[in-house]
């Protein structure tokens, strides 16, 4: 079956002032509805199987899409593979790479389409563990979007080198200053949304393709006056691929985070002036 573009079937501790919880699923989060993850992938075919495998034992009734970018390493025929055995595996290709939040956009677009009350996101490295996914559906009984988080009490993050950790540390930091975000991990990748959520935030106003993305959505949802949650989970370095991660990609992020807090800061001090109150 084809759709959309082209589709088929060293540990850390933070204190934190956002909302969290440790509490295991219970039988109530059949009342979320119909959930997809999805994972986008870009030469992922060594992880892929291991990672959904997992994810489907872990939670049997919790759909998969995988984007793939046009990976050339065979990421996309062994996605339509798994698609092939599992009805519950869809597959949307994508002709060539263009950017995390490009992928998550695509993939969010064919889940509001198929009617999904719960949209996650999640990493096909390996880095989040499906087997905690329970934790997220259950915060998301009372959020309207839950984060997977590393920086919240019991929360973790294994087999980082300690200056990637610091740079992951200050990048969350400087969001929280800039613009006004008061969530410990605004750029992780583990997360849920409710379909009511996403429908709020005007997703065709997006233009982050990239990391930033997700520090952008996040802003999104709390600036609309929606709930945010955080869950600890364990965070583990890949042992197989590449990371996409780069000195590029953190410089972008920065930028185009530095022009949003500047953006905000520059409409509140019109604000203040337009209604006379002193600055």
């Amino acid at each position: 079956m084809r759709c959309g573009t082209r589709a088929r079937r060293r540990r850390t501790r933070a204190p934190v002032s956002a909302e969290h919880t440790t509490a295991e699923p219970a039988d109530d989060v059949a009342a979320l509805g119909r959930v997809v993850m999805v994972v986008p992938t870009y030469n992922e075919a060594a992880n892929l199987s291991w990672v959904l495998g997992r994810l489907r034992f872990a939670q049997p009734d919790v759909d998969v899409l995988v984007v793939d970018d046009g990976s050339p390493d065979g990421t996309g025929a062994e996605a339509d593979r798994l698609a092939a055995a599992d009805p519950h595996v869809h597959v949307l290709h994508r002709d060539a790479k263009g950017g995390l939040g490009a992928a998550y956009l695509a993939g969010f677009d064919w889940a509001l389409s198929q009617g999904y009350d719960v949209i996650g996101e999640m990493d096909a490295d390996g880095s989040h563990q499906p087997e905690q996914l329970g934790r997220l559906l259950h915060g998301l009984l009372d959020a309207d979007l839950v984060i997977g988080s590393r920086y919240v009490p019991g929360g973790s993050v294994v087999n980082w080198p300690w200056q990637r950790e610091a740079l992951s540390r200050g990048g969350n930091l400087y969001v929280r200053l800039l613009l006004g975000v008061d969530v410990r991990d605004a750029t992780a990748g583990f997360r849920l949304y409710r379909r009511s959520a996403l429908e709020k935030l005007r997703l065709h106003e997006v233009r982050s393709t990239g990391y930033v993305f997700q520090t952008d959505l996040v802003t999104r949802t709390l600036r609309a006056g929606l709930t945010v949650r955080e869950v600890p989970i364990e965070f583990v370095e890949r042992v197989r691929g590449e990371s996409k991660m780069s000195g590029r990609v953190a410089v972008e992020s920065l930028h185009r985070i530095t022009t949003w807090g500047l953006q905000e800061r520059w409409r509140q001090l019109r604000t203040r002036v337009g209604s006379g109150r002193p600055r």
